[in-house]
């Protein structure tokens, strides 16, 4: 029974940090996407300031090397969020 119980607490910590760690992902997300939409409108060219930004971002993220047993999880997480930036950013930018 003990066993049981103190599986059933450390799941119960590992939610919660889960949901933490979420929130800051939330958070850091809104922040950065607000930080990235402000600098691009303020180029010359927003839209071509935009894509610079991505095709980099998703070059390095392509490019990084790392022996955690879920490295392809995480690089096809990191690019679908990169995209998610994307549509994001360019939301506000004229076309």
């Amino acid at each position: 029974m003990t066993n049981t119980k103190d599986l059933n607490e450390a799941l119960d910590a590992l939610a919660r940090q889960n949901a933490e760690l979420g929130g800051l992902a939330i958070a850091t997300g809104v922040i950065l996407t607000q930080l990235l939409q402000t600098i691009t409108m303020r180029e010359m060219n927003p839209q071509n300031a935009a894509t610079k930004t991505i095709v980099n971002a998703e070059k390095a993220i392509e490019e990084y090397k790392t022996a955690e047993p879920h490295a392809a999880e995480m690089k096809a997480r990191a690019l679908e969020a990169v995209r998610q930036y994307e549509e994001q950013i360019r939301s506000v930018l004229p076309v």
